[in-house]
């Protein structure tokens, strides 16, 4: 069941990470065309600091799950490694909870705040984008995150019965 888990994970981050990638081109492609409009033609870019602000929450978001399988977060060990495996297993297993616990609620919070942006009407200052798609999506995203804490607190979980 934990590999099936992990390859399911594996797949749906790889296909969130593309969604990141994408907003870092979108990225890329706006900032270039907003420089050399406002340099050349002395006229940037409309809306080009909403798009690149929107576009860098969806890259940093969409890629949080597939940077979590890579193990390419940052953790700090000096001590924990020091300890006995069983401990080890039991502390990273109530990292990984309080982890699952945190992401759960910012999930929530940003449900409620994608809600309460699409009900108020709230928009980007300049280019007059709506807030709640991306608050939504952003909410989206961190389910994949908060499966592969799952994955990761059993893995954790059936290490800590082995010697």
């Amino acid at each position: 069941m934990l590999n099936k888990l992990e390859k399911f994970n594996h797949r749906l981050s790889d296909w969130f990470e593309w969604v990141g990638v994408a907003g870092i081109l979108l990225m890329m492609v706006v900032t270039c065309i907003d420089v050399t409009g406002a340099k050349l033609f002395k006229s940037p870019l409309f809306g080009a600091l909403d798009i690149v602000q929107l576009s860098q929450l969806m890259a940093i978001s969409f890629a949080a799950s597939m940077t979590l399988i890579l193990g390419r977060h940052i953790e700090v060990e000096f001590f924990v490694v020091l300890l006995p495996r069983k401990v080890q297993a039991v502390i990273r297993s109530v990292v990984l909870l309080i982890v699952l616990g945190f992401f759960i609620l910012i999930i929530w919070r940003l449900l409620v705040l994608g809600y309460s942006f699409h009900a108020s009407g709230e928009y980007t200052p300049t280019a007059y984008i709506p807030y709640y798609p991306f608050v939504y999506s952003v909410a989206a995203a961190f389910i994949p995150f908060c499966l592969v804490l799952v994955q990761e607190f059993l893995k954790s979980l059936r290490r800590g019965g082995q010697k």
